[in-house]
């Protein structure tokens, strides 16, 4: 939640407030001249923040799911939950007696048609040199040139097909693609894995738990304050008294719409050198859209104050300026404004770049002392009839 809402919720309350008290005052005539009284406060140094705040979830920077090409049972499975393993480092393997029976297929299939190549071949050339001397058709040449140049195809689809089997052998030892703990065992020792239409994922691998991020979904109202390398901190439930930092790294421009809600997703950096965060945890997330140190500011409320004319006194002074933005100091009975130059604002705070000096005292509003009788008797509808007296009794 953005401080601005409930800034302009409280002036505008302020507001409403001050006129129907003056209001009040007015239709009462003038009878009495209201005591008014005006809050100051002190320009000084300061700093103005501004936030979003949303929730993530927690998760690795690389997380690798390993699966299997091959369909057959797992016969051993040498790593278990948070397993360290090494790249190319044998985590299971699949029982080879079907891998071998297809690869000792394809080379009997691929010797049978080498040996019907070298057949076509010799016949080709014998057919050949008949055709030369005149001694055969062409029918017959171009026959014997057909059947050997299908004997050729069907070699190489041949060797092909070995080259299949001996991958997919290969296939049946499954080794880790990354250094990396392991965060998930799907399978046990004796379970058949198929992969007719999709890849079965067998094991999920994170490379480095000491590097986390956060993925934000941030309502669509934040987002465009939301910018990379803002800094950010973040709390989890698992550790309440801990507060961790970041950065974000990235705002991604996709949309996602739940429940007619707009949100976008960004990542942030989240260092985990003590191990503390967990893939899979919510983060409470407030990322700090602006953020400027040690600047003079004062109260919006002071910007937006102006004196009332129905308010002073027959001997205060008003001493107006020029000027886009102005805020108004008294001295003694002398209203005088200020033209200042603003700077960063949080709808709570506003930066002075110039026009004040630390120290100085500015009006941020204006109070009735003698509004609430005033209030009620402007409320009083002289035509209502009167609420009759109480008839309970109090017991001594």
């Amino acid at each position: 939640m953005k401080y601005t809402f409930a800034t302009r919720m409280i002036q505008s309350t302020q507001f409403i407030g001050s006129t129907l008290a003056l209001a009040a005052l007015m239709l009462t005539g003038c009878e009495k001249k209201p005591e008014v009284q005006y809050t100051t406060t002190t320009v000084e140094r300061q700093e103005i923040k501004s936030s979003v705040t949303a929730t993530g979830t927690i998760e690795p920077v690389t997380q690798v799911e390993v699966g299997t090409q091959v369909s057959g049972i797992i016969s051993h499975i040498y790593v278990d939950y948070n397993s360290v393993v090494k790249k190319g480092q044998v985590i299971a393997e699949l029982d080879r007696e079907n891998l071998n029976a297809q690869l000792a297929t394809a080379m009997a299939q691929l010797q049978s048609a080498k040996s019907d190549l070298d057949y076509q071949r010799l016949n080709f050339n014998r057919q050949k040199t008949l055709h030369e001397k005149g001694h055969i058709s062409d029918n017959d040449f171009e026959l014997a040139r057909l059947s050997y140049d299908q004997a050729q195809a069907t070699y190489d689809q041949r060797i092909q097909s070995v080259n299949t089997a001996r991958t997919n052998l290969g296939y049946a030892t499954i080794t880790s693609p990354i250094d990396g703990i392991i965060l998930n065992k799907a399978v046990e020792e004796g379970q058949t894995v198929a992969s007719s239409f999709s890849t079965p994922t067998l094991f999920t691998i994170a490379r480095d738990l000491t590097d986390m991020r956060v993925i934000a979904d941030i309502d669509e109202a934040d987002i465009g304050g939301v910018r990379e390398g803002q800094r950010v901190t973040f709390t989890v439930d698992a550790f309440p008294d801990d507060t961790f930092e970041g950065n974000v790294t990235q705002v991604r421009q996709e949309a996602t719409t739940e429940s007619n809600v707009v949100t976008y997703e960004v990542v942030i950096s989240a260092p985990n050198p003590d191990l503390k965060l967990k893939p899979g945890l919510t983060a409470n997330v407030t990322i700090i859209t602006k953020e400027v140190e040690n600047v003079l500011a004062v109260p919006v409320s002071a910007l937006t104050f102006k004196p009332n004319e129905n308010l002073l006194q027959p001997d205060d002074i008003v001493e107006d300026c020029q000027g886009k933005a102005k805020v108004w100091l008294r001295e003694g009975n002398t209203f005088k404004a200020i033209a200042v130059e603003t700077g960063e604002s949080n709808g709570v705070l506003t930066e002075i770049k110039s026009g004040l000096k630390g120290g100085e005292k500015v009006i941020t509003e204006f109070t009735i002392a003698n509004a609430a009788p005033a209030a009620e008797k402007a409320n009083t509808n002289p035509f209502m009839p009167k609420r009759p007296a109480s008839s309970r009794t109090t017991k001594k």
